[in-house]
């Protein structure tokens, strides 16, 4: 096959996932929406690096603006308004990221927020969508077709590692069973959620099943986001999950937090964190919206999901490298 008529069946196969997508949420109320690409400020997050342009006018002068890396901050805005349950296919931008056969600093995401619904409901919602909107080559596919994998996070730990995170909540003591029951070298110091991190993708993604849905829930608390944390021994959690196909991730989900003190100190701690992070190593160090919190005052429940559009391409064409299902890969 020629590289032109190749081009021309990921782009006619792109084009049925996406009117699939939106006829399942269309067909259930959903609204879609367009959001701004270009932002004045974004949600401080440290673990994700920004680009950043300029906007110049003779008249206006001129002023930093960012690329997203999610059309979150935006999105969540139009809930606060009534908008209801939503849903976006949007183009993100993500800069310092690793790059391979997963990665690609531009990319197209999903994000569908759905009123009244816990991240739960949104598990069911989601293996609904994945099966319903599947291109038809794929939807024999095992990783739609078999019973798809739930499971916490804990459980998963335990399970691929030997190390239980609810008696492993003291950051030394992480430290010292990571290095002595599993031989990872842990650098001094290194904070709960590093350790977390190399734990996970050394013993739990290497090890899940490739041949089905697998969500992880309920995330340790000690992963900073905007996702509810559980009630009595589950406080020690989130209420959030991701989910992996064919090894890999494909989407995360939260519970939405609601309360505008608990947003407004996350900005704050994460503003500061990403600040320590930042200054001095020439990184984009985006502005951040403090009132962006008030919005929260009336903040209906709701589920978030984000998916990686390119990646569920990948997967239902089996594609082995994201470049294949990129009409102009990125390079440099």
């Amino acid at each position: 096959m020629n590289n032109l008529i190749k081009k021309r069946d990921i782009a006619r196969l792109r084009g049925v996932l996406y009117s699939n997508i939106r006829r399942f949420f269309d067909s259930r109320g959903y609204l879609e929406v367009e959001t701004p690409i270009l932002s004045p400020d974004l949600i401080p997050e440290p673990t994700i690096d920004n680009f950043s342009t300029l906007f110049q006018n003779d008249f206006l002068g001129s002023r930093e603006l960012y690329l997203l890396p999610s059309p979150e901050i935006y999105i969540k805005r139009l809930i606060s308004e009534g908008f209801g349950s939503v849903y976006e296919i949007s183009k993100c931008f993500r800069n310092n990221e690793q790059m391979g056969r997963q990665h690609s600093p531009e990319f197209t995401m999903l994000e569908y927020y759905t009123m009244a619904f816990s991240e739960k409901d949104s598990v069911s919602l989601t293996v609904d969508m994945l099966r319903e909107t599947a291109l038809p080559s794929a939807r024999g596919a095992s990783f739609l077709s078999s019973e798809p994998v739930v499971m916490t996070v804990r459980d998963a730990v335990l399970k691929y590692s030997g190390l239980d995170l609810d008696v492993l909540q003291d950051e030394d003591e992480f430290r010292a069973a990571a290095f002595g029951k599993l031989s990872i070298k842990i650098p001094s110091g290194e904070p709960w959620d590093d350790v977390f991190n190399r734990v996970f993708c050394t013993f739990v993604e290497t090890a899940i099943p490739r041949d089905r849905l697998v969500f992880f829930t309920d995330y340790p608390a000690q992963i900073n986001c905007l996702a509810l944390r559980g009630e009595g021994d589950g406080s020690r959690y989130r209420r959030r999950w991701e989910v992996y196909a064919g090894g890999l991730e494909l989407a995360n989900c939260y519970a939405e937090e609601t309360d505008p003190e608990v947003v407004r100190d996350y900005y704050r701690k994460e503003y500061d964190a990403l600040l320590r992070s930042r200054e001095g190593s020439g990184r984009v160090i985006p502005k951040s919206d403090a009132g962006f919190a008030d919005i929260f005052s009336d903040f209906p429940s709701c589920s978030g999901v984000a998916m990686g559009l390119d990646r569920l391409l990948m997967l239902e064409t089996g594609s082995s490298d994201i470049n294949d299902v990129l009409l102009f890969p990125f390079s440099i």
